[in-house]
């Protein structure tokens, strides 16, 4: 990575943040690009998102199939607690070192999932709202980096779909939605 993970996760942090926040209950019901995923499903997994990849910052084992619903008194500030958290757990210089043992992969690229999980479902759930996300350059280059190495990985592992086509002015954030299998042009 040219920029620290934490510095990364740090600057898209917020942005994921306001969407959730700007998320009103009455929208929990709303479909989302994922297409197996409500608003009130893709919160949950986000959540789980940003708990469980704190732990793989330290190097411990997580446990994915837990299916808690999150979204009780006070969610959205837990939430924004537990992802100044994950912007904690990578700040840790040892957090990129060596080979995840949960997952079998350099802490760096298990790093850039969770910016990845951070920035795309936060798209997912701006655009099921109504909200708007916009994203840093340095992030999209960190991500578009990220796609070139394991995207195709990451396809047959079923964590994206197949690429979705872009127009030739589709812009960086398009693009790299597409690149993991979402319609930029996605509507509810």
């Amino acid at each position: 990575m040219t920029t620290k993970t934490s510095e990364l996760l740090a600057t898209a942090a917020p942005r994921t943040v306001a969407v959730v926040r700007g998320i009103s209950d009455d929208q929990l019901s709303r479909p989302t690009p994922c297409p197996d995923y409500l608003v009130r499903d893709l919160l949950n997994h986000l959540y789980d998102v940003v708990v469980n990849f704190q732990a793989l910052a330290r190097r411990r084992e997580v446990d994915w199939s837990a299916k808690t619903d999150h979204l009780t008194e006070g969610w959205r500030d837990r939430f924004a607690a537990e992802t100044a958290r994950l912007v904690e757990a990578w700040a840790d210089p040892a957090s990129l070192e060596g080979v995840s043992p949960g997952m079998g992969l350099p802490q760096e690229t298990v790093g850039s999932m969770a910016l990845t999980d951070l920035t795309v479902h936060a798209w997912d759930l701006a655009r099921a709202t109504g909200q708007r996300l916009d994203v840093e350059p340095e992030v999209l280059a960190e991500l578009h980096g990220f796609m070139d190495r394991m995207g195709d990985t990451g396809q047959q592992m079923g964590a994206f779909a197949a690429p979705h086509p872009t127009t030739p002015d589709a812009t960086d954030l398009d693009r790299l939605l597409s690149r993991t299998g979402r319609n930029p042009t996605w509507h509810p």
